[in-house]
């Protein structure tokens, strides 16, 4: 690996927040879960006691990869806040769970955990990106009267003409009849 290769990598995190790198993190978790959840979906049904639930794991399993996907870009606030709702959702389905399949409450609780600690740092996370990626000036100036010449616009008509011609007004075209 090249000097230049090692610095291009470091620069692209440098300035990056806390929220945005720990958004990072949960980008790559988000992905990492969502493959399982698709590859092995029938081992995590038996583990959680839902073994004829297998495409409903492989459904979450493509909504926690989407997410990922959406964590590891340039501004993931959204990506985040669908994690946020992806925990509800996690969460709601666990719940239902632990009441239909109570021989496997151990490890419902442990997901149910894990769920909930998740969701609080996603929530705290989508906090801090949507107050560092929001617009900070409030409502957009109005600049249509404005022509971007500080003296207004006749004062900058011939003023890249050299001195001592006259520029007195807007230059002249040529009419159609002479061309």
């Amino acid at each position: 690996m090249t000097t230049s290769m090692k610095h291009r990598s470091h620069a692209s995190t440098r300035s990056m927040s806390p929220a945005d790198k720990l958004a990072r993190g949960l980008g790559w978790l988000s992905l990492g879960m969502g493959l399982y959840q698709l590859v092995a979906p029938r081992r995590l049904g038996r583990a959680l006691g839902m073994p004829h639930h297998a495409n409903s794991i492989r459904a979450c399993g493509a909504r926690e990869i989407v997410s990922g996907i959406g964590a590891l870009s340039d501004n993931p606030t959204n990506a985040i806040w669908s994690r946020v709702g992806g925990d509800v959702l996690d969460f709601a389905a666990l719940t239902f769970a632990l009441k239909r399949y109570p021989s496997h409450k151990e490890n419902l609780y442990l997901a149910l955990t894990a769920v909930g600690v998740l969701a609080v740092v996603d929530v705290s996370c989508a906090k801090a990106l949507s107050q560092r990626h929001a617009y900070q000036g409030g409502a957009t100036p109005d600049y249509r009267q404005r022509s971007g010449f500080p003296n207004g616009l006749e004062s900058a008509w011939g003023a890249a003409r050299t001195e001592g011609s006259n520029a007195s007004g807007p230059p002249q075209r040529p009419s159609p009849k002479a061309v």
